[in-house]
């Protein structure tokens, strides 16, 4: 083989290597940063701006802001925060702001990618308001101002900026946390102006390409608390407030949602059951096309990986946050890490909200509809027939609506309902009036602005058809239309012929004479209980009934919580108000209609017969969710703990478990609030029943042994040591609440965290002092509802 045989031999060799390198190259795995990088590259991306801040241990979703409702030194936020611009394919992060004693949150940048608004609470300062800064971190320069917190700020395509806020000043109705709702503001924030009434949260405004604001909004009119937190969709002047997907359906908060661009779609982090921390979800797409109801429209494409704060480039990339990472995904399942953050910035907390640095089409501009010169808006309902879960109810069946409005809680001590109520509302409902439906389904009706407002259709009788179980706002001067009750939101009106509501004026609500507009169990159900239901079931013994009249005991003494009758109705089902369950009710299965008090009342037990007024007031009561105080100064107050006395605790072991934790005739336990009578201490059950006759007892149990022939005795007289022991904890439970007191009792003063808020609300003077100072809570109540509505502006 000559030299140039063996020169070309050696390139054939070369070359055959190199392409088997080749081939092994386009066969190995790109790495997983690279797929990222590759990804982000495919949608122009070159940098992500992120920020990073403490979470608090809570748990809840919404729980990052503000301080805890009954200990104000405890703080939902927590010192260290960054906002950060990260170079995607060098991977060099550039901290445009760093506080190590403040907070960063939210960063959106603008159309031309120049800014960054976002939420920023200085180091030593206790409230998020919004800034802007250039993208480069110079120029910082703060929007609002005040002692509320501003959050989840975005800009709208006309330069005003929507962002949700606590100057709605209420609190969370199951938490210790307090609400922000969205509100509107000029880019130098001026105009501060609320477009939502929420009771509860809302979060995560952001704009549809339509000009739209979607946003996840939290409520529960007499359903579950836990339960119903979708997305909706509103002007961005607060008009046409209606749901956009899955307020039908229980479960899943659908938070931090944004349109994917390219598509109709939006994605959404769906975070389980009643939300995880920061929002932590599964990332999904909705295809809102098939209605707000479909579940079969929502599309996991994170897999059963939990991810936070998905931003869509396409549908075929989105960025996402873990806790300390970003990752980027495709849409098909692909999920690619992007960036850790290094080790030092754990200590400033979570990674949140990557951003990619890019500009973006302004959204359409929607021209407001609104007239803040006025106080009310107009509602036309179509057909009140038409709707989801309306069967059986014929044409001609309903021939009002009454009007309702919720009312927002100014502070709140727990998680569940007392004593507002005993497992039902956790709300107080005004009665605002009715206004009537025309013989074809249609209302024509004129509504205060700016109010949380729903509905009861109601037949000849005046009893419940069909409840409203969310709120509805109209803005001022809104002219808001909608086709019937719980329509589905793709239907549009089918009648050919004019509704007739449509030919005359809009109605106004006509008030109920004669009844509260907020209802109080001891001041306007008792006395009417007293009246018709004492002789039979008043306090032990009773002129008709004695201990066997059935068991039921409507003595409106004070329990421990409650009073004793307000516990008897509840336990036996005498109401029915929806008991903090699912949405949507059949037909008649709740409120008036299904309640039997008010059938027993209207003739319907013995000779009882109560007055129309008298059934009007009891039926109302139920309407608005059956509560037991009417004042939120009732809430942390009044409550007389548990009995722990080990010497009752024994007298129950040794003389009563015998039956009452084993004989299913005696009813079960034991009930405190039923067996003790803290306002008349002698009339208490526990001591009644189970003392002799000739004592002054009645010698059986009135619960279950109505047939029995024997009396039960327990204590032949009050000189037994067990008596005097059940007689010494009741004793003790009332000498507790005398010094406590109850919202019903003379002298009775809210407790120091609702004062405090009262007073931060500019409602109470600061000097005011509860040992020296009196006040009538219901009053302090209704300016606090009247401080919060809706003034009309000067034209």
């Amino acid at each position: 083989m000559n030299s140039v045989q063996k020169w070309i031999l050696a390139i054939t060799l070369l070359g055959s290597i190199f392409t088997s390198q080749l081939s092994l190259a386009a066969d190995a795995p790109v790495p997983e940063h690279d797929k990222a990088v590759a990804i982000l590259k495919d949608h122009q991306v070159r940098e992500v701006v992120f920020a990073v801040r403490q979470v608090d241990g809570d748990g809840h979703w919404y729980a990052n802001f503000s301080t805890w409702s009954d200990d104000p030194k405890r703080n939902l936020y927590h010192e260290g925060g960054r906002l950060v611009r990260l170079n995607v394919e060098t991977g060099e992060a550039i901290t445009l702001l760093h506080d190590e004693a403040g907070g960063v949150r939210d960063p959106q940048l603008d159309y031309d990618a120049r800014k960054i608004l976002f939420s920023y609470r200085k180091g030593g300062q206790a409230y998020y308001h919004l800034y802007e800064i250039n993208i480069d971190g110079s120029g910082l320069r703060q929007i609002t101002d005040g002692p509320f917190d501003d959050i989840e700020p975005t800009y709208l395509p006309d330069g005003d900026l929507v962002f949700c806020s606590s100057r709605c000043k209420r609190m969370v109705q199951c938490w210790f946390v307090r609400v922000a709702t969205i509100h509107r503001c000029h880019a130098d924030g001026g105009d501060i102006h609320e477009l939502s009434c929420n009771l509860e949260q809302d979060n995560t405004p952001w704009l549809l390409p339509d000009g739209r604001i979607l946003y996840q909004r939290w409520e529960y009119i007499d359903r579950s608390r836990v339960q119903f937190h979708h997305l909706w969709t509103m002007n961005p002047d607060g008009t046409s407030q209606m749901v956009y997907y899955g307020n039908m359906h229980p479960g899943t908060v659908m938070i931090d949602a944004k349109p994917i661009p390219g598509t109709a779609n939006v994605v959404a982090s769906f975070s389980p059951g009643h939300g995880a921390k920061e929002h932590e979800g599964i990332i999904t797409v909705v295809d809102p096309s098939n209605g707000p109801d479909d579940q079969k429209m929502a599309r996991s494409i994170s897999g059963n990986t939990s991810f936070r704060d998905p931003y869509p480039m396409s549908a075929k990339g989105y960025l996402v946050a873990g806790q300390t990472s970003i990752s980027v995904l495709d849409g098909n399942g692909g999920i690619y890490k992007l960036y850790d953050m290094p080790a030092e910035w754990t200590k400033s907390g979570w990674l949140h909200e990557p951003r990619p640095v890019q500009t973006r089409p302004r959204e359409r501009i929607i021209p407001a509809m609104t007239d803040r010169s006025k106080a009310t808006g107009t509602v036309t309902l179509d057909n009140v027939y038409i709707g989801r879960n309306m069967k059986g109810v014929e044409m001609g069946t309903i021939k009002k609506l009454l009007v309702l409005e919720a009312l927002p809680k100014p502070v709140n001590f727990s998680g569940t309902q007392e004593p507002l109520s005993m497992g039902g509302t956790f709300t107080l409902e005004r009665v605002l009036g009715t206004v009537p439906v025309d013989p074809d389904g249609s209302a024509h009706m004129v509504l205060p602005a700016l109010r949380s407002l729903f509905f009861v259709a109601l037949d000849e009788n005046n009893l419940s058809v069909k409840r409203m179980q969310s709120f509805m706002t109209v803005q001022p001067g809104e002219t808001l239309g909608c086709v019937g009750c719980h329509e589905e939101r793709g239907k549009s009106p089918v009648a050919a012929a004019p509704r007739l509501a449509m030919q005359h004026p809009p109605d106004p609500i006509t008030p109920i004479a004669g009844v509260p507009d907020i209802f109080d169990f001891p001041r306007d159900v008792q006395p009417i209980l007293d009246h018709h239901c004492l002789a039979c079931h008043g306090p032990l013994p009773t002129p008709k009934g004695g201990p066997n009249s059935g068991g039921v005991l409507l003595d409106g003494g004070r329990g421990p919580t409650y009073s004793i009758s307000y516990v008897t109705l509840t336990q036996r089902a005498q109401f029915s108000d929806g008991r903090d369950a699912g949405g949507n009710r059949a037909p008649r299965t709740i409120g008036s209609s299904a309640s039997p008090l008010l059938k027993k009342l209207a003739g319907g037990h013995h000779d009882v017969k109560a007055s129309a007024a008298e059934q009007q007031m009891v039926r109302l009561w139920i309407e608005t969710g059956a509560p037991y105080p009417g004042t939120y100064a009732a809430l942390g107050s009044g409550m007389v703990p548990p009995v722990s006395n080990a010497a009752f605790g024994s007298v129950l072991e040794r003389r009563c478990n015998e039956c009452h934790a084993k004989e299913p005739r005696s009813g079960g336990p034991l009930n405190v609030e039923t067996v003790f009578n803290l306002t008349d201490v002698d009339k208490s059950l526990i001591l009644l029943m189970p003392l002799a006759p000739e004592a002054g007892g009645t010698g059986q149990f009135h619960k279950g042994r109505k047939s029995d022939a024997q009396a039960i005795i327990i204590f032949k007289d009050k000189s037994d040591p067990d008596y005097q022991a059940l007689l010494a904890a009741i004793v003790a439970s009332k000498a507790h609440l005398d010094k406590i007191k109850r919202f019903d009792m003379p002298g009775f003063m809210p407790n120091e965290h609702y004062l405090r808020e009262m007073k931060n609300y500019g409602l109470l003077p600061a000097e005011f002092d509860p040992k020296k100072d009196s006040l009538d809570p219901y009053q302090l109540d209704r300016r606090y509802w009247q401080s919060l509505q809706h003034q009309p502006a000067n034209p």
